[in-house]
């Protein structure tokens, strides 16, 4: 313990605590610096409870494209949380309007293409060497690369999870893609117009050409889903004078759009990229070439992508379970805390008022300096020991603000500072630490008016191509508002206020003093 305490003070001393000396043009003995650490300087550690509760966000969370940087689809059923599933909701449009299908269009087939994510180290690769190419019969050699796609649940029910995906014409009209959409929002739906079963995998295709090899086909990992060929047909392919095509305003209510979605009610959540989510139609139309008349192939594509209001349309059945019906008391607390993502509930973390006014005493009377400030909270191994994945980061505001952490915006970028660190996240029980030092030193230090109350919610904060914070650059915005909660599937149950059990939710302070 105290070598721990020791590195703490090396590590924070010049980056939290001296900070507040640097501010200081004339440092005083109520203000830390430099000088505290040196001979003489003693460190203590102690916990304190902390009132832990459940925070109900009403099983409903933003899904609109400006939150969906990954969509999900599935459905997972386990005793804690009950039934999650996702369905995916997304205006079509043309990638060209007023189309020219040529003479005598007739649809081949419709494809409906969806990017999963996947472990690119994770292949089985098979190849066929005397494979011939069926476009000339040309000697070729056929290469398929297959990659389990990345799962969350049960990914082996009956030995394999398989699951029925569907495709359903939307009938309403969904807006602009501007609009702010949540989870709950409900659509209705017309035909099915597409269907695939589901193993699990997905699969890349390259073809060569055994003469040069050169290539003559690549696919790319994606889900594959045909659909109605007639549909499309009379849909868009008879359609390419009409005036329901000549524009994307005239498109959007003639062909409203679809909605992805599974059979099953359990299984696991998989996730894939919304904007490159295309319907691919291979059609063939009448070429003439002097007297001779000849079908030429043709690809068009409908983009279902960025320009289009797409949402994930995420439904809940807690029916019978624990985390039915949470009682958010910010008194008492609870004994067990159900955290989970995509919607569901998230924790609330809250320092007594004594708590505070008797390390403010101690900072008052003792000059001591705070080196640490952290929530811990445990795992509860009786109700949540199990193999699926723990969360492994959370977003966490203080309540009532929408901003960072102090913590996060001085110190995100230092290289050494985590909000959350996880702790034997592959065993039960885990425990989680919370940092929250600076923002805590600024309560007891600077006598910040914002209480020591937390709010802790599965998923992480965003961050752009260079690594920087994405709530920092658009604060107008809502710090907190840029994070991955919307599509982060996991969930967790925690041990909350519980006199007596020592994996009850705890502030972990680490101070100095002479």
């Amino acid at each position: 313990m105290i070598n721990k305490i020791e590195k703490l003070f090396k590590i924070t001393a010049a980056l939290v605590i001296g900070s507040v000396i640097l501010w200081s043009c004339e440092p005083d003995a109520d203000q830390l610096g430099s000088q505290f650490f040196q001979n003489g300087a003693v460190g203590t550690e102690s916990s304190y409870p902390v009132i832990a509760y459940n925070v109900d966000n009403g099983d409903s969370i933003r899904t609109d494209a400006a939150r969906l940087q990954s969509a999900t689809l599935g459905a997972f059923d386990e005793p804690q949380f009950g039934l999650q599933k996702s369905a995916y909701v997304s205006q079509v449009r043309l990638s060209s309007y007023a189309p020219d299908f040529g003479t005598n269009p007739v649809l081949d087939s419709a494809v409906l293409v969806l990017k999963p994510t996947y472990p690119a180290d994770s292949v089985t690769t098979t190849t066929v060497d005397d494979y011939v190419y069926p476009d000339g019969a040309v000697p070729a050699k056929k290469v398929v690369s297959t990659y389990p796609v990345t799962k969350y649940g049960k990914t082996k029910l009956n030995s394999k999870t398989v699951f029925n995906i569907k495709v359903n014409e939307v009938t309403d009209f969904l807006g602009a893609n501007t609009d702010q959409i949540r989870s709950n929002r409900s659509v209705t739906t017309g035909s099915l117009i597409g269907s695939t079963v589901f193993k699990g995998d997905i699969s890349a295709v390259v073809i060569t050409k055994d003469a040069d090899n050169t290539e003559l086909y690549k696919r790319e990992p994606s889900i594959r889903i045909p659909l109605d060929s007639t549909f499309f047909q009379n849909k868009i392919i008879k359609k390419g004078s009409s005036p329901d095509l000549t524009d994307a305003a005239s498109f959007i209510r003639y062909f409203r759009g679809i909605k992805l979605s599974v059979n099953e009610n359990d299984g696991y959540i998989f996730s894939f990229d919304p904007n490159s989510v295309v319907i691919n139609l291979y059609y063939k139309k009448d070429k003439v070439d002097g007297s001779t008349t000849t079908r030429e192939a043709g690809n068009f594509i409908l983009d279902l992508g960025s320009s289009n209001t797409h949402f994930n349309q995420i439904t809940f059945d807690r029916a019978g379970t624990p985390s039915a019906n949470l009682v958010q008391d910010t008194i008492n607390g609870a004994p067990k805390l159900y955290m989970q993502g995509m919607g569901g509930p998230g924790i609330g973390l809250r320092i007594p008022g004594e708590t505070i006014a008797a390390v403010r005493d101690l900072y008052d009377t003792q000059k001591i300096g705070i080196i640490s400030a952290k929530l811990r909270i445990y795992t509860d191994v009786a109700t949540w020991n199990n193999a699926y994945k723990k969360p492994d980061y959370f977003v966490v505001k203080q309540k009532g603000l929408d901003t960072f952490l102090d913590d996060m915006r001085t110190l995100a970028y230092t290289g050494v500072y985590n909000l959350v660190k996880g702790h034997d996240l592959n065993a039960n029980p885990a425990y989680y630490d919370i940092g929250i030092t600076q923002t805590f030193k600024n309560i007891i230090e600077l006598q910040n008016p914002q209480t020591g109350h937390f709010i802790a919610n599965v998923g992480q904060y965003t961050t752009d191509v260079d690594g920087n914070l994405l709530g920092a650059s658009y604060p107008s915005l809502g710090s907190q508002n840029f994070n991955t909660r919307t599509y982060t599937p996991y969930r967790v149950v925690f041990v909350g206020t519980e006199p007596g059990n020592e994996k009850s939710a705890k502030l972990i302070l680490t101070y100095g003093k002479k």
